[in-house]
C-alpha cells in the first residue's frame, strides 16, 4: 500500500507500519511534528508558511526546506534534501524555472513514479512581465520565459497560491478536505485582504512615486499593484547576482534626481552596495525589505510568517523610503531602529 492510500483509507495502523518512511528529523521552521504522520514540505519558506496555515488543526506536518538565514532563491540543496521530497507526501514547490534543484525534484519524482504529491503553488496565477531592463533568454519563468516569478509579493496573488495548496492537501488527505479549505478561506480573507489594505494605505499615502532598493530584482509585483517605481540595484531576479559599477551608478543617478534620503536592502543580501551608496550619495541610512524568501533566527523564535514580515519588516521600511514617516516614526520600537537602520550582516 502506498502512502497516499493509506492516508485514503485513514487506516492508523497502515500509517503506522509506513511511519518509518515518513518520520523526518526535526528542522527549523517546521510546523507539527513529522514522527507518526503525514509529511509535506516546501521549498520555499513562503509556501511553508501558507502551508502550515492551511495544515492547521490536521494531522498533516508541514516542512520548510531552506535553512534558517538563507535566501531561498539561489540557494542549492544537497542530495538529502531530494531524499526528503521524496521521503514526503507532498511537495509544495514555485513552479517550473524557479529553483532549478526543486525542477530535478520534480523531474525525479515523476521520472521514478514516486507518490508524493507536487503542488504548483503558481498554478494559474497571472505573472508580470519582467522589467525591461532584464533579458527575457536568460531570466524569468513559464513556458516562453519572459515573466517575473514573485508572484506572492502580491498579496491578491499570494491568495490563489494559498487556494491551491489546500486543493491538493485536501486531495491528499480528503478527510481533513473540509478543514483546509476552511483554513485558507480564513487566511486568505482576514490576513492577505488586511496586508493588502495596509499596503494600499501606506502607497496612497505617499507623493514620492520612485523608490530605490539596494537589492535583487523582486518587488516588482508590490510596485505594479500599489502605483510605485520600484527601482532595484541588482537588475537580475536572483539574490545572488553581482552589482557592477554601472548599477551604482545609475542608482546614484537615481538617488540625485529623486532627492531619496533613505533605501531599503534586502536582509538576506550583501549590505556592501547600500554600505557604498551611504558613502557617495546623499542617502543617509538604508532599511530591511525581503521577499519572504527565508527566515532569522529569532524569527523562528517568534514564529514569525508571512504576515509577521509583512508587518514589521517590510511595511515600516515603505513608510520610511516613501517618505511617509520619519525613522522614527515608522520604527515599530527604538530595538527595532536600533537594531535595523543601517543593519550588519546576519
Amino acid at each position: 500500500m502506498t502512502r497516499r492510500a493509506a492516508l485514503r483509507a485513514g487506516g492508523a495502523a497502515a500509517l503506522a507500519a509506513l511511519a518509518g518512511c515518513t518520520a523526518l528529523p526535526s528542522a527549523p521552521g517546521q510546523a507539527g511534528s513529522a514522527d507518526d504522520g503525514p509529511v509535506a514540505v516546501a521549498s520555499f519558506f513562503s509556501f511553508f508558511d501558507f502551508g502550515r496555515q492551511v495544515a492547521d488543526g490536521t494531522p498533516l506536518t508541514v516542512q520548510n526546506l531552506v535553512p534558517t538565514g538563507l535566501h531561498g532563491h539561489g540557494w542549492e540543496p544537497n542530495a538529502s534534501i531530494i531524499q526528503q521530497i521524496v521521503e514526503a507526501d507532498v511537495f509544495v514547490h514555485v513552479g517550473e524555472g524557479f529553483q532549478p534543484w526543486a525542477d530535478r525534484a520534480v523531474q525525479t519524482i515523476r521520472a521514478d513514479g514516486v507518490d508524493t504529491a507536487l503542488v504548483d503553488a503558481r498554478a494559474g496565477i497571472d505573472l508580470v512581465d519582467l522589467a525591461a531592463s532584464l533579458d527575457s533568454e536568460e531570466e524569468g519563468v513559464g513556458s516562453q520565459q519572459g515573466k517575473d516569478p514573485h508572484f506572492w509579493l502580491d498579496p491578491r496573488r499570494a491568495k490563489q497560491s494559498v487556494d491551491n495548496i489546500a486543493e491538493w492537501f485536501a486531495e491528499v488527505l480528503p478527510g481533513h478536505a473540509g478543514t483546509f479549505r476552511e483554513n485558507a478561506n480564513t487566511y486568505t480573507r482576514e490576513i492577505l485582504d488586511r496586508i493588502d489594505q495596509d499596503y494600499a494605505a501606506i502607497f496612497d499615502r505617499a507623493d514620492r512615486e520612485v523608490v530605490q532598493l539596494a537589492a535583487h530584482n523582486a518587488f516588482e509585483y508590490i510596485g505594479v499593484r500599489y502605483g510605485v517605481r520600484i527601482r532595484p540595484l541588482v537588475t537580475n531576479l536572483a539574490a545572488s547576482g553581482d552589482v557592477k559599477p554601472a548599477d551604482i551608478r545609475d542608482a546614484a543617478r537615481v538617488i540625485r534626481e529623486n532627492d531619496i534620503r533613505y533605501i531599503a536592502n534586502g536582509v538576506f543580501e550583501s549590505q556592501r552596495p547600500a554600505q557604498q551608496l551611504l558613502r557617495e550619495t546623499g542617502v543617509e541610512a538604508y532599511f530591511p525589505v525581503t521577499p519572504y524568501a527565508g527566515v532569522r533566527e529569532e524569527w523562528v523564535a517568534e514564529n514569525w510568517g508571512y504576515e509577521e514580515i509583512a508587518d514589521n519588516i517590510n511595511m515600516p521600511t515603505f513608510e520610511i523610503i516613501l517618505g511617509n514617516e520619519s525613522p522614527a516614526d515608522a520604527a515599530p520600537s527604538a530595538e527595532w531602529l536600533g537594531q535595523w537602520r543601517n543593519f550588519e550582516p546576519i
